[in-house]
């Protein structure tokens, strides 16, 4: 059988490419969760809104992740309460959990509410769970101890499965039936002032706002010393007999699965053994990490032929934080999410556009500390 190098999921949605030079109120850049998620905001209070994308809706990270829908940051919550303090990880935390909830509302045949597993591969992992878990219940959070077919470790019966292809799809093309422009195959070659452009075209904007996840210090170099970009890998098999009943992080979080509606089991991770290697904007997959990644399925018992193989760039920050703030006068940036932005983003989307609405935004209150 061949192997598709190309996601499993799909957007389902054809955009054109930007030709002439328009104006508008806002120009969001990225048309993956956080961008639509921006987009949206901004569209229930009546502003002019044109959108662009280097390739398409969820062409990028967006739509080439797990699939998974994750309260709380990307840190586990005990580390989180340790970092950032045990408030701000609680309300983070909470508001995650009411984001799910939003997402699962505006496109309810996108996700699947079957709650997710952290499973531990050693005794010290065990014992990370045991702390978590304590952490989580001090916090009220919903969590339980796990032991199943997966093996040890913990359920959060809140988080969720989704196709990220078919929930960006289904916002872009709401956003198109409410008066949005959105183009495709458009990729950002500057950033001035109030114009962003492309190869053919061009958008005047009163606001910029950047919603990219990998490559995002590419586009505004002055986060390359906070940025840095790295790829993630993935592959999906063909259908096989259910297996996976919920979404599986394990290994501290470097593996990760899932098994789809129509059985086929999406499997990705193993960044740490590509080493430095994986440190790069490169989608091409890596024979290393997909050599590990074959012998990880195999090893979680699914012997189905893979059929897809794929890979993106995602960003991340030192201390584990997203990025959204206002870089220059005109110009907002939201991205480098660590490996799990799409609640994260979908909340850095909507705090964005509040703050350009004039409005308080709590999120972002919490994540500037």
């Amino acid at each position: 059988m061949s192997v598709i190098a190309a996601p499993v999921w799909e957007p389902r949605l054809v955009l054109t490419p930007l030709t002439s030079h328009l104006e508008a109120d806002v120009c969001v850049v990225g048309l993956g969760g956080s961008g639509l998620a921006c987009i949206h905001e901004l569209i229930g209070s009546g502003q002019r809104v044109i959108g662009l994308d280097a390739s398409g809706v969820a062409g990028g990270a967006a739509g080439r992740n797990g699939g998974f829908l994750l309260g709380g940051l990307a840190m586990f919550h005990h580390e989180a309460g340790e970092r950032i303090g045990l408030g701000a990880a609680r309300a983070i935390y909470q508001q995650t959990l009411t984001e799910i909830d939003r997402m699962e509302r505006e496109t309810p045949d996108a996700i699947r509410r079957t709650g997710s597993l952290r499973i531990a591969v050693s005794d010290e992992e065990l014992d990370d769970c045991r702390a978590q878990l304590a952490a989580m219940r001090d916090d009220g959070l919903p969590v339980e101890p796990y032991d199943g077919p997966e093996g040890k470790g913990l359920l959060f019966p809140a988080d969720a499965a989704f196709d990220p292809g078919a929930r960006c799809g289904g916002l872009a093309i709401d956003a198109l039936r409410r008066g949005v422009q959105l183009f495709g195959d458009s990729r950002v070659v500057s950033i001035d002032d109030d114009l962003v452009s492309t190869a053919h075209g061009s958008v005047r904007a009163r606001a910029i706002v950047v919603a990219v996840d990998g490559r995002l210090e590419t586009i505004l170099p002055e986060l390359e010393p906070r940025v840095r970009s790295a790829r993630l890998q993935m592959l999906a098999t063909a259908p096989t007999e259910p297996t996976f009943p919920r979404p599986v992080y394990a290994r501290w979080g470097y593996d990760y699965w899932q098994q789809r509606t129509d059985g086929r089991v999406v499997l990705g991770g193993a960044r740490d053994l590509g080493g430095d290697a994986e440190w790069t904007t490169s989608t091409e997959p890596s024979e290393p990490v997909q050599n590990a990644l074959s012998a990880l399925l195999r090893t979680v018992g699914v012997d189905a032929p893979i059929t897809h193989r794929w890979a993106a760039t995602v960003g991340y920050t030192e201390n584990g934080i997203p990025i959204l703030e206002q870089l220059r006068p005109r110009v907002w940036a939201i991205g480098a999410y660590s490996g799990t932005g799409n609640v994260i983003g979908a909340l850095c989307g909507r705090a964005v556009a509040n703050l350009l609405l004039g409005r308080r935004s709590e999120f972002a209150d919490l994540l500037r500390g």
